[in-house]
């Protein structure tokens, strides 16, 4: 068992609460979930199916600065729908990490990522140690790494302010896998229209 201090759960006494990362039910594509709950999946719909990094894409529509806010990581235990995706047993510890992912000043996205213990061994450990650096950029530039297909996922019960729909896939290079989901705040599909520089 980790070490208090790698668990996801611990908290300092006292400290503000921050954002959690919804739950929510996953469908196979865009049309599966348009046909639950069509209007978040419009609002969304460029990042719901945007290929490539989504990182680099946030990055171009910035004025001034991107950055990733580390929301908590640790040792935990996935979901059992996330322990099916990975093919883990349902109570293995894995590595999670949530983030917010920033632009401006402002949450744009809340991401969630489980990397189960195998994928942690060897080059793998780098995953535990990105710190302030987004997954998708390291993920993107590691050749061996390839992306299955975009599961769409419609949040329970949003709070006002909080995600409605997001996006997972598998990742996998050779044996090894995460399950990286992404979910979209409103702040970013409000601003869908306007125009970022570089």
């Amino acid at each position: 068992m980790p070490s208090r201090d790698s668990d996801i759960s611990a908290r300092p006494s006292g400290a503000m609460a921050l954002p959690r990362v919804p739950t929510a039910r996953w469908y196979p594509g865009v049309a599966a979930a348009q046909l639950i709950r069509p209007q978040p999946i419009g609002d969304a719909l460029y990042w719901l199916e945007l290929e490539g990094s989504l990182t680099r894409a946030l990055q171009l529509r910035c004025r001034e600065r991107f950055h990733v806010e580390v929301l908590r990581e640790g040792y935990a235990r996935p979901t059992l729908e996330e322990a099916r995706t990975l093919h883990i047993p349902s109570r293995q510890l894995a590595w999670i990490r949530e983030v917010q992912l920033c632009g401006d000043g402002q949450p744009w996205v809340m991401a969630r990522t489980v990397i189960p213990l195998a994928t942690l061994r060897g080059r793998g450990r780098r995953l535990r140690h990105l710190g302030g650096r987004p997954l998708g950029a390291f993920l993107f530039s590691q050749r061996r790494w390839q992306r299955g297909p975009f599961q769409i996922g419609l949040t329970r019960q949003p709070a006002p302010g909080q995600p409605a729909v997001g996006r997972r896939s598998r990742f996998h290079r050779g044996s090894d896998a995460l399950l990286v989901g992404e979910y979209f705040l409103p702040r970013l599909l409000q601003g869908n229209n306007s125009h970022c520089s570089r």
